[in-house]
């Protein structure tokens, strides 16, 4: 019951980085699916793998929160 947890590695397991991307710079399937758009949003792992792309910067934080992830922004 007194066992201390440690939030501090919980939620840096939970954190999720947000940033923008060209889409000039993505594959050629991807921009194709991204017309009329300059840039998009992608969601990466600590790790740096890309978990997803989304159209807005509004939906990649909603698309995080709804998966228990804490987005954080990065340039």
């Amino acid at each position: 019951m007194n066992t201390p947890f440690n939030f501090e590695n919980e939620t840096r397991d939970r954190i999720v980085y947000i940033r923008s991307v060209d889409v000039d710079e993505l594959p050629q399937d991807v921009r194709d699916v991204a017309a009329g758009q300059n840039h998009i949003y992608a969601v990466h792992a600590p790790n740096g793998e890309r978990l997803a792309l989304v159209r807005d910067r509004n939906m990649a934080f909603i698309l995080a929160r709804q998966n228990d992830f804490a987005p954080v922004t990065v340039h």
